[in-house]
């Protein structure tokens, strides 16, 4: 059982608190606001009329006009003291710092009226009443105001770095901030994380391997009572989609010890060093809570190899949190009760240090499924989904070649969606072959303005990949022919490649002779060649040069690759060959592309009249399939060999005499 720690499931309120700096502010603009006053709150309101009356009765002594605030002090005489009139402001006291304290004061509107008013009045009265003007200036106002734009821009300066660091920071010490604190999020036992190996559909070998070191962790002694040790770390390596954080959230659903999980760019912070820092709270805490297991997502944001690209010679962050994080994974104090679980689609730029054994003592490579991995993936994500009758998921399988599992997800997420739009009670099996379409292709657009002649051309071309397609042994089998615009393209041909985990030459070149089959159809059509094959040039160029430059498939350059798994020199600075060699390499890729391009003219010469039967048709139809290839040019000619030497097989093994015969 891990053990408890309260730092690390719920945080102590901290002792600072940041309501703190708003309550100074407020008390200092509320102390602005009553001390800036010119007057005391006990000292009695007046109005003009009411100092006219007091002023002809000589109960005034003196007035005191106050310039700057529009307001009058009125000191009345030791007689008029005695008043029952003025009884309410007869026991002021006197201040003698500041002399005494008005008996009233009022507010006045316009100055000049104001003195006017009262020089009418003593005159008229032959008053010998003290008429005095002063500035009032409030020393501890100005002071306050002075300090307020400063005490502001500190308060909203915390808050932003409160904010960044993700919260008020507490503990030992008072910390104000916890920005050098793990992002780590915690699951344990108590967490409900629903996730398991049953959701993890295909990725056997990778599965077989994660599900051992949860093993590890739930029955150690089984391993080391033979003298084996727990594995350090395992480096989940492979494309983008294939499951490897799935793996991952079925680990922290099956394991029962603690699982800390966090990005690797969690580390990533604009100040110096704070990095390195959440790297060694990251294992304080898993060491804690040891045993349990660490899991960091796109460990390539942080474990790229160190030293390239630094051309400034400067010291480097991330560099710092790397040399922290090889260090806590296997250095002089570390634990060996905390496993360290990551996954990358980079595995080629990431340190040596970081990949060596000890620190990730497996690497567990997530590929692609194949087509029996696939018909398992769909099984897990049709389960939500309502069919209207039962899916052959075998031939699901097959039109995904190349999917990755989230690839897969999606299709079974758009057919629904696609059967929704069509106001359908299930999903059937058109709407998940739409779905294929539409996720590959791109979505219809049937409203795309096209000339009859672009057309024409365009089913030509289409034809003449079908054409091409059919009558090569190693090319992809058709699957269906359409001119209907798609996403950028404006017509498409589908194949069912066979998945092939070696390939030899005579395959690649069939491959490149049909993809080459559109140019060479308006070639033999309309003696005209268009833009319309871009992508096609795009894709054989690149086939002929892996095959002369990286798959050593040619006779003139011979045995010789120039490809560099280690990802150093990808044709840098400098080229791994001189310049004679790229002459030669740049000869051969021409004329194996030109070789392939007159083969099609002459397969599409020989079958121009079908051909063009084959483009009227998807003039007519938008969309043909493999039965109108068949109706048009029969069987393939190499499927007639197959079932010729598959007979023989079935005969020989019935009777092995036929084998002798045969021979004979």
């Amino acid at each position: 059982m891990a053990k408890e720690n309260n730092t690390n499931n719920t945080p102590k309120k901290p002792k600072f608190s940041s309501w703190w700096i708003y309550g100074v502010i407020i008390a200092l603009i509320l102390g602005f606001q009553f001390f800036g006053s010119s007057t005391f709150s006990s000292t009695e309101k007046t109005t003009t009329s009411e100092l006219q009356e007091f002023l002809r009765n000589g109960d005034i002594k003196e007035i005191l006009i106050i310039t700057n605030t529009r307001q009058a002090k009125v000191f009345l005489t030791d007689e008029a003291l005695t008043k029952d009139v003025h009884k309410n402001v007869a026991n002021k006291p006197l201040i003698p710092a500041s002399g005494l304290v008005p008996q009233y004061v009022l507010d006045y509107g316009d100055l000049q009226n104001f003195e006017d008013e009262i020089k009418n009045i003593k005159k008229d009265n032959n008053l010998e009443t003290i008429v005095d003007f002063d500035t009032e200036s409030n020393v501890l106002g100005d002071l306050l105001l002075s300090l307020l734009p400063f005490v502001v821009i500190i308060g909203i300066w915390i808050y932003l770095m409160r904010r960044m660091s993700g919260g008020a920071g507490g503990g030992a010490g008072g910390q104000i901030f916890n920005i050098g604190k793990s992002k780590a999020k915690l699951f344990d036992e108590k967490t409900d994380t629903r996730t398991s190996f049953k959701d993890v559909a295909g990725l056997e070998g990778a599965k077989e391997e994660i599900q051992e070191i949860v093993e590890f962790l739930k029955n150690p002694d089984k391993y080391t009572s033979l003298g084996g040790k727990i594995p350090k770390g395992a480096l989940l390596v492979g494309p983008p989609g294939t499951g490897k954080t799935l793996l991952a959230k079925a680990v922290a659903g099956e394991a029962k010890v603690p699982f800390f999980s966090l990005s690797g760019s969690d580390f990533v912070e604009m100040f110096v060093g704070v990095g390195a820092s959440r790297v060694r709270d990251l294992f304080k805490q898993a060491k804690d809570k040891s045993p349990a297991i660490i899991f960091i997502d796109e460990i390539d944001a942080i474990g790229r190899a160190r030293g390239k690209n630094n051309f400034t010679g400067s010291n480097d962050e991330r560099e710092n949190t790397l040399n922290q994080l090889l260090t806590e994974m296997d250095g002089f104090g570390t634990n060996t009760n905390v496993i360290v679980l990551a996954a990358t689609n980079r595995a080629d730029v990431l340190d040596k240090a970081l990949m060596r054994a000890g620190r990730f003592d497996r690497q567990i490579y997530v590929d692609l499924p194949d087509i029996r991995e696939r018909k398992e993936i769909f099984e897990v994500h049709l389960r939500p989904i309502k069919t209207a009758e039962t899916l052959d998921l075998d031939f699901l399988a097959k039109q995904t070649p190349g999917f990755s599992g989230a690839d897969i997800a999606n299709v079974c997420n758009e057919a629904a969606l696609i059967a929704a739009r069509k106001e359908k009670k299930a999903v059937n099996k058109q709407d998940f072959l739409d779905a294929v379409d539409r996720i590959v292709g791109g979505l219809e657009k049937k409203n795309k303005i096209i000339t009859q002649g672009e057309k024409e051309t365009i089913a030509f071309h289409e034809a003449g990949h079908a054409t091409v397609s059919w009558m090569l042994e190693h090319a992809a089998p058709l699957v269906k022919v359409t001119i209907v615009p798609r996403g950028q393209s404006l017509g498409a041909a589908w194949y069912l490649p066979e998945e092939r985990l070696i390939v030899r030459p005579d395959q690649m070149l069939d491959e490149m002779c049909a993809t080459m089959g559109g140019r060479a159809a308006e070639k033999v059509i309309f003696n005209k060649i268009s833009t319309g094959a871009l992508s096609d040039l795009e894709k054989v160029t690149k086939q002929a040069r892996a095959m002369v430059t990286i798959y050593g498939l040619n006779d003139k350059l011979g045995n010789i690759t120039y490809y560099d798994s280690s990802g150093q020199n990808e044709y840098g600075f400098t080229k791994p060959y001189s310049e004679e060699t790229a002459q030669k390499i740049d000869l051969e890729i021409s004329k194996m592309i030109e070789e392939q391009y007159q083969r099609a003219i002459a397969l599409l010469e020989k079958n121009k009249d079908k051909l063009t039967e084959l483009a009227n048709r998807l003039l007519e139809k938008e969309v043909i399939f493999k039965d109108d290839l068949e109706k048009i040019f029969g069987k393939r000619p190499f499927e007639k060999e197959e079932k010729i030497l598959k007979d023989k097989k079935v005969a020989v093994e019935a009777d092995p005499s036929a084998e002798t015969e045969e021979s004979k």
